[in-house]
């Protein structure tokens, strides 16, 4: 479920000639907001400077123009942060050789948590449950008639210092963004007897607006109030943050009460990764996945075990382990769904290669999933049979999200060549970024190996650098494959990335075309296809013919 906010404002001028208070709310698009959050500002201009309702309203429009440019890998307040150092600049370089000051008390809401970045006198509450809350610091100076004048402002100096406060949303709860004009004269006590009398959150901003120029206020009025309506989703930010408080679980034995969970054992163990499985109080089976102990001290390991458990949670469906929620954990795993089946490397070892039929409806079932992922901006990077399970209920499941890429939120380590060899592409070998066609060239392998027991371009081993010419074709092994299976095949491996498929859409269209395809794709010379026999059996022409001559120049 996404995040849900209500929200409102309000702003009067009172008596003065200008209003140099700003407010900004920024609703984006579905998908940015999951990813960047919502915006919501308000900065209050100083009006002892060359133009405080310029610099208030010039910050306000460069942060929202701004901060949905700025790189998914940054967090909020890393993002707020180097955008309002640029503006501090701005500022002191366009007054005329006057100040341009402004406050400001920007806030983001995004998943299941808040980013506030402040500066100034402006104040930021939380109002939930009839308790009011300060969460901003007043930057003036606390000396007897000082108590106005900011000690730190947006323009001010040379070496802007902001307050950052992040923490996690609460159902229901509201956050008040109030300018001086408001607060100074009304009081917290009188802020929390209008919120808890007006519910409705546009006669809430209006009334307190109002109240303060009634009470006397000589300064603008500006009131900005956001209400949570529904949580969001943990963003990979979110759980990114619990890194530092989420130790590694101790270790787990049978029969055990974890967490909620009933322990049965470990399942596996590698150098990487531990897992457990438990049951829950329905005793479903599931499956507890966290770090071995001698990477209590690795943060990108926590970071890899947390961005993996964001992927799933992103692309959830039939094609993927079901993740549980966890929501009360306080170490660092998380859970997905266990399930009864094969997987293919284990249905090939007992079996053999797979009819035509069967492999026709697998491949068409990974390229929904694929192209799913890839859909969702993921890359999964180490399919390959062990990586697929044919469940007992009949579904495909793409498993094992350790090494999945996100452009822009995951980043390799410059010696590091995620994958199984045998199944990465040519150009990853090369350093190049992660690709879609990459993650179909594995695809092709798979799908390759899973109808003839062989790899297209052999076993590579582990730590080779291997050279790429041309793939066997399929249909040496496998006499009975049609050609226009053949030919996908060839071309979803193709040393160069530009001759594979663009998406996992195209290939799924025409494997569901199938033979009313193959008469427009043309077959490959048998020189091209099967060089070697080829040329011996121009050999052995040749030699029995010398041998003819021979006979008859002896006669």
């Amino acid at each position: 479920m996404s995040l849900q906010l209500s929200f409102a404002e309000a702003s009067a001028i009172g008596p003065r000639e200008e209003n140099q208070d700003a407010l900004r709310l920024v609703t984006p698009a579905p998908v940015l907001a999951a990813s960047k959050g919502y915006l919501f500002a308000i900065a209050d201009g100083v009006s002892q400077c060359a133009d405080g309702g310029l610099a208030a309203r010039s910050t306000l429009q460069a942060l929202a123009l701004d901060y949905y440019a700025t790189p998914e890998t940054w967090s909020a307040a890393q993002a707020l942060d180097r955008l309002l150092l640029a503006q501090n600049r701005w500022l002191q370089a366009n007054g005329g050789g006057q100040p341009l000051l402004t406050t400001l008390s920007a806030l983001v809401l995004r998943g299941r948590r808040f980013t506030l970045a402040h500066v100034g006198d402006c104040r930021v509450y939380r109002w939930h449950a009839d308790r009011l809350q300060r969460i901003s610091e007043d930057h003036v100076w606390d000396q007897p008639g000082m108590q106005h004048v900011l000690k730190r402002a947006l323009g001010l100096d040379q070496h802007l210092v902001l307050d950052f406060l992040d923490g996690e949303l609460r159902l229901d709860e509201s956050f008040v963004l109030l300018s001086d004009g408001v607060w100074a004269v009304l009081g917290d006590t009188a802020i929390a007897a209008i919120l808890r009398d007006q519910p409705d959150l546009h006669s809430a901003a209006q009334t307190l607006v109002n109240a303060a120029h009634l009470a006397g206020s000589q300064d603008n009025a500006s009131a900005l109030l956001v209400r949570v309506d529904a949580l969001g989703e943990a963003s990979i930010g979110d759980a990114l943050m619990h890194l530092q408080q989420w130790p590694l679980p101790p270790a787990l034995k049978p029969g055990q009460a974890f967490e909620g969970w009933q322990v049965e054992g470990i399942v596996a163990q590698s150098q990487q990764s531990l897992l457990y499985r438990v049951r829950d109080h329905q005793q479903r089976a599931w499956l507890l996945k966290t770090l071995p102990g001698r990477l209590h001290d690795d943060p990108q390991a926590g970071q890899a075990l947390l961005s993996e458990e964001w992927f799933l949670k992103r692309v959830a469906g039939r094609h993927f382990p079901e993740v549980h929620a966890a929501s009360q954990r306080q170490h660092l795993y998380y859970v997905m769904r266990e399930y009864s089946g094969t997987t293919l490397a284990r249905r090939h070892e007992q079996s053999g290669p797979l009819p035509l039929p069967q492999w026709q409806d697998i491949a068409e079932r990974l390229l929904r999933a694929v192209g799913l992922l890839h859909r969702r901006q993921i890359l999964h990077r180490d399919i390959k049979p062990e990586n697929l399970l044919l469940g007992d209920d009949g579904e495909l499941r793409l498993l094992d999200f350790g090494l999945a890429y996100c452009p822009g939120l995951s980043q390799d380590l410059p010696w590091a060549l995620p994958g199984t060899p045998s199944y990465i592409a040519p150009e990853a070998f090369r350093g190049d970024v992660p690709t879609p066609r990459q993650d179909l060239y594995a695809v092709g392998v798979t799908l390759y190996f899973l109808l003839t027991g062989h790899y297209p371009y052999g076993e590579i081993e582990a730590f080779q650098r291997p050279r790429f010419g041309l793939p066997v074709s399929a249909s040496r092994y496998r006499p009975d494959l049609p050609d226009w299976i053949a030919h996908h095949l060839e071309r979803a491996v193709a040393a160069a990335p530009e001759q594979r498929f663009e998406t996992a859409e195209e290939w799924l269209l025409l494997i569901e075309q199938g033979e009313r395809r193959s008469l427009n794709v043309r077959p490959k010379p048998l020189l091209e296809r099967e060089p070697l026999k080829v040329w011996r059996t121009l050999a052995l022409i040749s030699l029995l013919a010398n041998l003819a001559l021979l006979v008859v120049a002896l006669h």
